[in-house]
């Protein structure tokens, strides 16, 4: 049966499932973030503070971002790194569950680069002197533009998306690589899954951190193709995956497949969780990384929050809208406008600032000042500047709200 829930029942969902309404977001901390989202995006970007802290914090307030580090880099390892939706910390119970990806990478016999002849060599010295950083292999880098990688860093790359090798560790932003078969506990190296239990796994864990989700929503997640997009279909389908066929009215209908009746009608699918109870509980207001799964799937944010976003970061700083590393706000979950932070010493600045069209000005104000307000306590800033708005009066207003 497919059950019938409002556009404004979907989005109050994907917060409860997110951890952005009610208590239950807020309880375990730090790795119980990781364990409810599934996978937390990694990025080289840091302004305010590296992505995946953000994410924690967008949860929890200013939880100490060393709590955050050991939720996500701890000996014995609770995580570890691999591609889903991009590089992502991953729930070290899910090592088995991506043995597609695994074989796919190891039956493609390439990379970004081609796999050099010195793999073995890599791997025999990760094997006898490991735990290695690349710095202690040889180094990253010959010299060149960012991509421009040494062969010691494609090997053990390579080696890491083929599952010899295994990230669970970092010391200041550099990977610690080692044998998986020493840092991965025994019984879920020897779980030895085929890619429809892989995938029909996957798509329930995704469907749980997305509370309800198109079927273009729980590709994005994953990052599935070809094959693997068949395997979800089917697991969607046949019911393998535990997700619940759901129609949103004001959502895009699904495209029929095949003769699977049910695709008439279901245009999303939502966890049993999901549809347990109506979703109550308190709002965050916070500022999110463009890079968190509430917002990191751009079509999606569109249809569920009516909110259009791009990360500028790597647009022409004249060709800009919204700024450098702009965060969307959320309060009274809505996303209500959008900051592009930076720091100068112990003050935050808010370089450029945006309310979105149709919310309520007073409303937005006041949430965009306590999410700075927040986001200043929490890296260690003592004052806010704003610098910049879309009008010159949300300079003025938002000053205003900040001294009250």
């Amino acid at each position: 049966m497919t059950v019938e829930m409002s556009a404004d029942q979907a989005r109050k969902v994907v917060l409860k499932a997110q951890g952005f309404l009610g208590a239950e977001g807020r309880r375990g901390g730090a790795p119980a973030v990781l364990r409810r989202l599934a996978a937390v995006q990694l990025d080289t970007i840091s302004v305010l503070a590296r992505s995946h802290e953000l994410i924690a914090y967008a949860r929890l307030g200013p939880v100490a971002r060393q709590s955050v580090e050991r939720a996500y880099w701890h000996n014995p390892p609770t995580a570890f790194e691999y591609w889903c939706h991009a590089a992502c910390i991953l729930p070290i119970d899910h090592w088995p569950l991506y043995a597609f990806r695994r074989r796919a990478f190891r039956e493609g016999k390439s990379r970004w680069h081609e796999v050099p002849p010195s793999v073995d060599k890599v791997l025999e010295r990760v094997r006898d002197e490991g735990p290695l950083t690349t710095t202690d292999l040889g180094g990253a880098k010959n010299g060149g533009p960012w991509w421009d990688w040494s062969d010691t860093k494609i090997a053990i790359e390579w080696l890491l998306d083929i599952g010899e090798v295994v990230c669970t560790r970092r010391v200041g932003w550099r990977r610690i690589y080692d044998l998986a078969e020493r840092v991965v506990p025994g019984d879920l190296l020897a779980q030895d899954l085929d890619d429809r239990a892989c995938v029909t796994r996957l798509a329930g864990a995704a469907g749980r951190a997305l509370g309800v989700a198109t079927r273009a929503d729980l590709i994005d997640f994953l990052r599935l193709s070809g094959p693997q997009a068949t395997l979800l279909d089917e697991a969607l389908f046949d019911g393998s995956a535990g997700l619940k066929p759901v129609r949103v009215p004001e959502w895009p209908a699904a495209r029929p497949s095949g003769s699977r009746s049910a695709a008439v009608e279901a245009n999303a699918w939502a966890h049993p969780e999901a549809l347990a109870g109506e979703p109550r509980g308190r709002h965050r207001t916070t500022l999110l990384s463009p890079f968190d799964s509430l917002v990191w799937d751009r079509p999606r944010t569109a249809r569920v929050f009516g909110f259009t976003h791009r990360l500028e970061a790597y647009v022409p700083k004249a060709k800009r809208v919204h700024g450098y590393f702009a965060m969307p706000v959320l309060a009274e979950g809505r996303l209500v406008g959008r900051v592009d932070p930076a720091r100068d010493g112990n003050t935050l600045i808010a370089r450029q600032v945006g309310l979105e069209p149709g919310v309520r000005r007073p409303v937005a104000l006041e949430a965009v000042a306590e999410a700075l307000r927040e986001a200043a306590s929490w890296v260690g800033c003592d004052s806010v500047r704003v610098e910049r708005g879309t009008t010159p009066d949300i300079v003025h207003d938002l000053r205003t709200a900040l001294a009250d």
